[in-house]
């Protein structure tokens, strides 16, 4: 009967272990990295700070998301100044030290990878511009590829144990998404050449990998909405008739862009910016799919 009370111990001491570590706490500044912590560490529990229909430059730190903060093993933000408006005040009302570095568990993913659009100079006249680069690096394809091998790496020093787990869920995770990448970039040929106005360069990296061109901004600078004024100007550059469509993303006032394009029939692309933002994004593999197919089919008709 001793033998097997200590069996029987054993086996629940260990099933509790196994259970404690696969428990991880994690708390995802955006969506789209949600769901890259999912693919990575599915047994986590994920928390989503902001979903895609929210503008994630504004975000209010509520006592619900200083609670979650104050629970968490591992943050995961995009960085490059995208979360500067509320991540150090959830930090701080959170007073937890173990995500306030990154060298515990502070993750920022556009440390990861070398990001577009940095600028030495920023100022205040210049708008809601970021100095260390665009922060919407997970429209990249290549650059997310990095970004889940150094998540995979943080995972792994916080939780060195599953180190096998994670590196398994990494090499799936890479397998499928590489496969995925060639898919996509047929897609994108097929865009090359694409001229679009948009809002904001929330997809600067997503327009980068198919090769089209922003020609221009609804935004007179970035985080301002559009004026009268710049609407007509925006009206003008469109009756030069090499414009496929008017690019707004999910969470986005869509008022200019539905003025102009009555102006200028030109469609309104609504994309989803992250996972969620439209019915058929549901992880980041059917994100790109929606949004490279979206922006395809405004293409084709453009032709």
């Amino acid at each position: 009967m001793r033998i097997n009370f200590k069996l029987l111990l054993g086996s629940a001491l260990l099933t509790l272990s196994h259970g404690a570590l696969a428990q991880m706490n994690i708390f995802a500044c955006e969506p789209e990295y949600a769901a890259l912590a999912k693919e990575l560490a599915p047994d986590a529990r994920i928390y989503s700070a902001t979903t895609a229909m929210q503008d994630p430059h504004q975000v209010q730190a509520r006592p619900s998301l200083i609670a979650k903060m104050r629970q968490t093993d591992l943050v995961i933000c995009a960085g490059a100044e995208l979360e500067v408006g509320w991540l150090p005040m959830l930090q701080m009302k959170a007073a937890n030290v173990q995500v306030r570095s990154t060298d515990k568990g502070l993750f920022f993913a556009a440390e990861q990878v070398k990001t577009l659009d940095q600028m030495s100079n920023v100022d205040r006249s210049m708008g809601d511009v970021h100095s260390l680069g665009n922060p919407h690096v997970h429209f990249s394809p290549p650059r997310m590829l990095t970004i889940a091998q150094a998540l995979t790496d943080k995972l792994i020093q916080l939780d060195e144990e599953q180190s096998a787990k994670y590196q398994q869920q990494l090499s799936r995770f890479s397998a499928r998404w590489q496969l995925a990448m060639t898919q996509w970039q047929v897609k994108a040929r097929g865009l090359q050449g694409m001229k679009v106005i948009a809002y904001h360069s929330s997809f600067r990296y997503l327009f980068d990998f198919a090769n089209i061109e922003q020609v221009a901004d609804l935004e007179p600078k970035p985080g301002l909405p559009p004026t009268s004024s710049h609407l007509a100007s925006l009206l003008k550059r469109a009756d030069n008739g090499d414009i496929a469509a008017i690019i707004i993303a999910s969470y986005q006032d869509q008022r200019g862009a539905n003025w102009l394009a009555e102006k200028s029939n030109l469609p309104v692309i609504v994309l989803p910016l992250s996972v969620g933002g439209n019915e058929q994004s549901k992880d980041l593999f059917s994100l790109y799919d929606s949004t490279l197919d979206l922006l395809t089919q405004a293409y084709r008709t453009q032709k």
